[in-house]
């Protein structure tokens, strides 16, 4: 069985997952901690729970997806994976929180972030932890390298910023093309079972069956 936790981390109200089974261990998906005592709320309920995180994964490179993956590194050793599509938004981590947070935030950012990077995922790819399989599926649209991690056996996905309850992702930011998110999700997501559960980058869950029905962009 595979456990989830949320957290809802920095001024963008961003997402960020645990994901972990009876082994305890544990992924981390889309960390987005912009402060050390985010941080420390997650690391400590990991610690509560006996969980040993094995991999740290991105479904993509914005900034309020990614920013906390320095802490990862720093008390786990994990180096973040994502795809190799979005490295030029990582490279720009400065730019992204100046566009968004201003530039009095953005000059206290002193970190390559590209040099943080392992080995990249392509679509098709499975993670592996514990005794759990995560496959990645490339829905490039809201990001040129924008994918999601999908669980068959738990009938369980986690999509980043590239579908939400009843909507999709943004394509107006550098690198977003919205021809692309929403073939990439008509073809690739809305396929999935029915039952799949949808965890998303912000917001509450949903699942593809609620989106083929309702969602007005698929």
């Amino acid at each position: 069985m595979l456990y989830v936790k949320k957290f809802i981390f920095n001024p963008i109200q961003e997402n960020t997952y645990i994901v972990y089974d009876d082994t305890h261990e544990a992924v981390i998906i889309d960390c987005g901690c912009f402060f050390e005592r985010e941080w420390m709320t997650m690391k400590e309920f990991m610690e509560q729970e006996g969980l040993h995180p094995v991999r740290l994964l991105n479904t993509h490179l914005h900034f309020d997806h990614s920013y906390g993956n320095q802490f990862v590194i720093r008390d786990y050793h994990l180096r973040p994976q994502a795809s190799m599509l979005d490295y030029d938004l990582y490279s720009g981590m400065q730019a992204q929180v100046a566009m968004f947070l201003g530039n009095q935030i953005a000059s206290q950012i002193n970190t390559d972030f590209t040099a943080q990077l392992d080995t990249p995922l392509n679509d098709g790819d499975q993670v592996s932890f514990g005794k759990h399989l995560l496959r990645v599926i490339s829905v490039p649209g809201h990001t040129p390298g924008g994918i999601c991690f999908y669980c068959e056996e738990e009938n369980m996905l986690f999509v980043g910023d590239s579908l939400f309850c009843g909507s999709i992702g943004r394509t107006d930011l550098p690198g977003g093309n919205y021809h692309d998110l929403v073939s990439s999700l008509s073809r690739k997501i809305m396929t999935l079972p029915p039952a799949t559960k949808v965890y998303s980058g912000h917001g509450s869950e949903t699942t593809i069956e609620y989106e083929n029905k309702y969602n007005p962009y698929l």
